[in-house]
């Protein structure tokens, strides 16, 4: 019996605690009655609403979804009992929009809201409706969310509170002349944050003065964008500094209680891509008082619910202080669910109800060690680049026992360009952090995608980096590391691997048309073999925009080659494709190893899958297939939109002098501003006749310069 197996049962018989706790606290509270819900909304999409039907549905409680025109076949309107189109794509039109919620929640006679993560949840104009509506708003009530989500205010409690903060103005003079003012005064490097914001967004970080204003206007612009305020707070920058959240939740009748915390430090954009929970290398003491700090924090503002109390900590002293509180349901909540065999999901649903909580601080027991990895849409190799289309193909590990995968699409779903660019959650728990490490691993090589780039791989080598594996993470991990994240290996195609791909194309290739002369004599199975037929075949490889040259020969001989890569030698290679519940598995042997990889073609791509992630290969089409037409590519002359979005704004005109560096034009990119710059000096020659608010593509031209004369 596993660990959480046992803990899930002792769990089990806590529960069996909540009646005596109820009537006791209805003797204290008569004044709170309990509430009935039997339907909920949840205003979401994705996996988190994913997430909540699964438990409302254990709890025997109806499901009602909504959905914005795109969303109409998503997995979780699929799920839920029933489901109501609430407008067109853009957020602000349909998951933003408070009143057709509500409406859709009065229609459908749901007795509550689970706002999820993101978008309304931390609304506290929305919460307030829900109230007057006689709607159950499953989250903390509005003078939390008010005191909280106003990062100025939120301060000034946490200090009252003695809980640390960091230094910094939190005041409401917002004029530029007081904000530059007051950045001086705090010296830098200085961190400006949106006073509403969270997830990274509104974030910038000023290194030096000369910075400042240009890093301000930016913060603004997304602040607004994202929260519609721009209100800004500015704060001492701690340099590479760990990023540690403590899970707290508190019920009606003034109980709060922490669930340990997680480590969230390494980062890009500053949004998280992997968790875990506990954290990693600190000491009991630091624990509790982190711990104690949060729940602190929680009574501070008369909290209900789940929330997360979030910590900036010294790499060496493990000093910390508050940074904010999410007064929501964080992403990465089943890392604390699975070290503590809670449902963080029934917890709310139940403390909605008006439920006290089911436990006491000293019942609830920390187990083992659990690691979330976020599998998104994005290029690692540039930046990080969020990037929308089609899934040709996702295949996922299989859930187990400690093995959860949180996801909200399917194969042949899109990735839309207006919402965030997440796949899905990957979250495992072992005995200890070492087995957590090694099954994250393993399970993450077997993802299988295919139609768009996604951080797999970087995953696969973060969860292996040296450093990280001895637990020394912090904010500044990505580019301290970027040598063994971003290896120049990784831009080579090796003999093996350009081997493989061939092998594979052909093969499959065969096997799609047996019929086709061009192939034949290329053996997929031996009763695919012609005797006395030998045939050579050369194809062109591309990886990297390198050109490689594999030359094939069928050796008379059912599933046996020689190969030749290039200008080498020739090499006696057997290979063959089985196929399998998990897809197509290509067995070759050259010299004395056989590697058993997975495969799969999509149009000119090869994949190939191993422990090390995925490989993709070119096998460009011939010359006659070739699209034409311009792709729009970056050139010394032209400036193009790094990742699908929505154009922002135009900031220069035909016949305007440019410097390089200068911003160009800004793209909008799952809620994420990207400032396009000149690439030299010169003028412009054209400007493309796209207006703000327009779709555009990835690599789309949107200004052309002059040509130097």
């Amino acid at each position: 019996m596993s660990y959480l197996h046992k803990f899930s049962r002792i769990c089990t018989a806590l529960n069996l605690q909540y009646a005596v706790r109820f009537k006791h606290a209805q003797l204290l509270k008569n004044e709170i009655q309990r509430r009935h819900i039997d339907k909920v909304l949840i205003a979401n999409r994705g996996e988190i609403a994913c997430r909540v039907m699964r438990t409302a549905k254990k709890l025997g409680i109806r499901t009602v979804a909504v959905f914005s025109e795109p969303d109409e076949h998503a997995m979780h309107v699929e799920m839920a009992d029933e489901a109501y189109l609430i407008g067109p794509a853009p957020s602000t039109q349909s998951y933003l929009n408070a009143a057709k919620i509500l409406e859709v929640a009065k229609k459908s006679n749901s007795q509550a809201i689970h706002p999820g993560y993101g978008f309304l949840s931390e609304n506290v104009e929305f919460c307030e409706k829900c109230a007057k509506e006689n709607v159950i708003f499953i989250g903390p009530p509005p003078p939390a969310i008010r005191d909280m989500g106003i990062k100025s205010t939120s301060k000034a409690i946490m200090s009252n509170a003695g809980v640390p903060i960091v230094k910094g103005y939190h005041g409401e003079d917002q004029s530029i002349e007081k904000l530059q003012a007051e950045a001086q005064k705090i010296g830098f490097p200085l961190m400006i944050k949106a006073v509403r914001g969270g997830g990274g967004k509104g974030m910038r970080i000023a290194m030096t003065e000369s910075e400042f204003l240009s890093q301000l206007e930016s913060a603004k612009r997304e602040s607004l964008k994202s929260f519609g305020d721009e209100s800004m707070l500015l704060e001492q920058y701690i340099t590479d500094p760990r990023h540690v959240e403590v899970q707290v939740f508190a019920d009606m009748y003034g109980n709060a209680v922490h669930l340990f915390e997680r480590d969230c430090s390494v980062q890009r954009r500053h949004q998280k891509i992997i968790e875990e929970a506990p954290a990693p290398g600190l000491s009991e003491e630091t624990r509790k008082a982190l711990g104690e700090a949060a729940v602190r924090a929680a009574k501070a503002v008369g909290y209900v619910g789940a929330g997360t109390v979030e910590f900036i900590l010294h790499r060496t002293t493990h000093d910390f202080h508050f940074m904010e509180m999410n007064t929501r349901l964080q992403v990465e909540h089943p890392i604390t669910e699975m070290i503590t065999g809670t449902d963080l999901v029934e917890w709310q649903l139940r403390i909605a109800a008006g439920e006290p909580l089911p436990v006491t601080q000293e019942e609830i027991i920390r187990r083992g060690h659990a690691i979330e990895c976020r599998i998104y849409a994005e290029e690692p190799g540039a930046g990080f680049l969020p990037r929308a289309g089609t899934l040709h193909r996702l295949t996922q590990p299989t859930p187990e026992e400690n093995v959860r995968v949180e996801t909200g699409v399917r194969e042949g779903q899109e990735v839309s360009v207006h919402y965030d660019p997440m796949i899905a959650k990957l979250v495992v728990w072992g005995r200890d952090r070492n087995e957590a490490l090694a099954k994250t691993r393993r399970k993450l090589s077997e993802y299988q995608v295919a139609g768009l780039e996604t951080n797999v791989n970087f995953l696969l080598r973060l969860s292996g980096a040296s450093a990280f594996v001895s637990g020394d993470v912090h904010t500044a991990f990505i580019p301290q590391h970027e040598a063994e994240l971003f290896p120049q290996s990784d831009k080579l195609l090796s003999d093996e691997r350009a081997i493989q791909a061939t092998l594979g194309y052909l093969i499959k290739s065969q096997n799609e048309a047996s019929t086709n002369d061009s192939w034949k004599g290329i053996s997929v199975t031996p009763t695919a073999w012609r005797p006395n037929y030998n045939l050579q075949k050369t194809v062109m490889l591309k990886f990297n925009e390198k050109d490689i040259k594999v030359t094939v020969k069928n050796e008379n001989s059912p599933k046996t080659y020689t190969v030749k890569v290039n200008d080498g030698e020739w090499l006696p290679v057997e290979a063959y494709i089985r196929s399998t519940d998990q897809g197509l598995r290509l067995i070759s042997k050259l010299g004395d190893k056989i590697t058993n990889v997975g495969l799969m073609r999509h149009e000119h791509e090869v994949h190939i899958y191993d422990e090390n992630g995925q490989t993709v290969v070119i096998v460009p089409p011939p010359k006659y297939q070739a699209l034409s037409g311009d792709d729009a590519a970056s050139s010394a002359n032209s400036a193009s939109s790094p990742t699908p979005g929505v154009l922002e704004r135009i900031l220069v005109n035909k016949g305007d002098m440019v410097v390089k560096g200068q911003p160009l034009f800004v793209v909008i990119a799952m809620k994420m501003e990207y400032v396009v710059r000149s690439p030299r000096d010169g003028v412009v020659a054209e400007v493309a006749s796209f207006k703000q608010g327009d779709a555009i593509g990835k690599g789309t031209q949107v200004v052309l310069l002059k040509e130097d004369s």
